[in-house]
């Protein structure tokens, strides 16, 4: 296999287990928060689980087409009990797969892959606006 092709298959595998993490740490944040917090806090995260269950999708799927076998292991999640660190966590995750995400485009437009830069590029503007989200939320005074 073209080392630039197995290079792009291997940050997807990345970005797949990000997904994935995504995907639990937004359900556990959402059945963990408490106090004041749980009404709102709760729906927000509970919102950006499908928006990640679909771009997890999307990967695994590209990566098997590529010729490479999708990972089936998330990241690393860290368990958190405040709001605050909730959303201090996923807004620095949000801000780590978009600078992913703009490598991986990168990587497809050298190798001519149209289709995957035209799809990074609704996932980027998909993760920029949970992290505008998690951005606004966290200046809330409340957070201060």
């Amino acid at each position: 296999m073209d080392k630039k092709v197995q290079a792009l298959i291997d940050g997807l595998n990345k970005d797949l287990a990000g997904e994935y993490s995504a995907v639990i740490q937004y359900n556990y944040y959402a059945t963990t928060v408490s106090g004041l917090n749980y009404q709102i806090l709760k729906p927000f995260f509970e919102e950006e689980i499908p928006d990640e269950l679909g771009h997890a999708a999307y990967l695994s799927e590209k990566i098997a087409n590529l010729g490479g076998e999708p990972t089936t292991v998330p990241a690393p999640v860290t368990k958190v009990n405040d709001a605050k660190a909730m959303l201090e966590g996923a807004r620095q995750a949000e801000a780590s797969t978009l600078e992913n995400y703009r490598e991986r485009r990168s990587q497809a437009q050298e190798l001519g892959m149209i289709e995957l830069v035209v799809k990074l590029e609704d996932m980027i503007a998909d993760e920029q606006s949970h992290l505008e989200k998690l951005t606004k939320t966290l200046n809330d005074p409340v957070f201060a």
